[in-house]
């Protein structure tokens, strides 16, 4: 009795507390290691360092937390039981639905496209599997870990509820435009397998998922989280402060078109891109210019588009990445002229 207490209630208690402890203490932290152990004087190097010691850590804790609550969310949806639920209602409501589950469904851009393959042959309009497609890689729980960490709350939550109304509004559109003709004729021939529900799932069960998704997600996106820190650290030690303003400022017009025309082809995830958008954003780059590159490069790809190309025609594909293209300018420009 006394070691399932000290198991289930204690020790994470113990855990939470002692996370707190260090993660409150990252700053002090970053300054005495750069000023008193490493003895530097201040300067863009030092600037730099203090960057990194303070960021890195704090974002890696802040990212096993989340996966960790993320991946025992997740638990109770498997892709049979995330495609029965969009199947089973309205046009509308699936596109709302399956922009949520985009967000706590562990499907990004790639493992996402043969689920899309899924959704239509199970019968899910094909603007709902869209709005999933949109919302999986956009909207995940690395990106909205950074996002708190670095910027805060609101900043988290605008970019979510951001994120959702693209998803929706871009899906509902495609499916306006009735072009399921232009997916490819494989697509309809493929069988979808019966459904395995996780009925027998216990919590206990739902917490080692948890842990594995720990495991598994921080062990891949580890390296990228500290390549993009260590690349805002230079930004935010060496270059000049309102430095970006005289081209991704709001008084460059042409900066959030442009913005989006750079990100799209590059291919990279949440976790390396946002330490250099927190970088470029205190070094005067407007707050819609780098929201815009930042969901162009999440959200839309080149790899994605090859992908896509598969089992979509290529009038499809690229119906697709310029609406969703277009919404994300929308976006960038508003952000700009409200903040």
């Amino acid at each position: 009795m006394k070691s399932k207490f000290f198991k289930w209630l204690l020790l994470p208690i113990l855990g939470i507390v002692l996370w707190w402890l260090v993660y409150s203490n990252l700053a002090a932290f970053a300054k005495w290691f750069t000023y008193s152990l490493l003895k530097m004087e201040q300067g863009h190097l030092a600037s730099a360092v203090e960057f990194f010691v303070f960021e890195a850590p704090k974002v890696l804790m802040l990212l096993v937390i989340v996966v960790f609550g993320v991946g025992i969310v997740r638990s109770f949806f498997t892709p049979e039981k995330t495609r029965a639920i969009l199947s089973s209602h309205s046009e509308f409501i699936g596109n709302i639905l399956a922009a949520l589950l985009g967000i706590v469904t562990p499907f990004c851009t790639c493992s996402a496209v043969p689920l899309f393959v899924g959704f239509v042959t199970a019968g899910v309009p094909l603007g709902v599997t869209f709005s999933f497609l949109i919302s999986a890689p956009m909207i995940n729980e690395i990106a909205l870990v950074l996002l708190f960490g670095m910027f805060g709350w609101k900043v988290a939550a605008l970019y979510v509820g951001v994120g959702l109304t693209i998803a929706i509004i871009a899906g509902w559109i495609l499916g306006r435009l009735h072009m399921e003709k232009h997916i490819e004729k494989w697509v309809f021939e493929t069988q979808v397998g019966e459904n395995s529900a996780d009925t027998a799932m216990t919590w206990q069960d739902r917490i080692n998922y948890g842990l594995h998704a720990v495991r598994d997600i921080v062990s891949k996106v580890w390296i990228y989280v500290i390549l993009g820190i260590a690349v805002g650290a230079g930004i935010h030690g060496y270059v000049p402060q309102d430095f970006m303003a005289s081209f991704m400022g709001k008084g460059a017009w042409w900066s959030v078109p442009l913005a989006v025309l750079f990100g799209v082809p590059m291919y990279s995830n949440a976790a390396g891109i946002i330490p250099i958008v927190k970088a470029l954003l205190e070094k005067g780059a407007a707050l819609g210019t780098v929201l815009a590159f930042m969901m162009a490069v999440i959200g839309l790809s080149l790899p994605e588009a090859i992908i896509l190309r598969n089992i979509l025609k290529p009038k499809l594909v690229i119906t697709f990445f310029a609406i969703v293209a277009f919404g994300i300018m929308i976006v960038g420009y508003i952000f700009n002229l409200v903040f």
